[in-house]
């Protein structure tokens, strides 16, 4: 029993532990890329929003313009479905 307790206990450790290290490791690497950074904290802000916002835009009319074309395909696959079902009760009816 107590042989189970001590694999829980240590299967539960080595979980935060390795939460910790990574934060550990985030911090690191935060400052690290702050005192690195080749321009200022104001201008590497306006930098990221500015490339941040051409890339969501592209991809942004990107899906708009394949959502389009998605639903006009639904559409016409509806369109020749609701044909085969008119025809397929037509030859039905006799």
């Amino acid at each position: 029993m107590s042989d189970k307790l001590a694999e829980e206990t240590e299967s539960t450790e080595s979980g935060s532990n390795g939460a910790v290290w990574f934060l550990c490791g985030a911090m690191v690497g935060a400052a690290i890329a702050m005192l690195c950074a080749p321009k200022s904290g104001k201008d590497s802000r306006q930098y990221l929003a500015e490339k941040s916002k051409e890339t969501l835009g592209e991809t942004g009319k990107s899906f708009v313009e394949s959502s389009k074309e998605m639903f006009d395909r639904g559409r016409q696959l509806v369109d020749d479905a609701a044909n085969l079902f008119e025809r397929g009760r037509r030859l039905v009816k006799g």
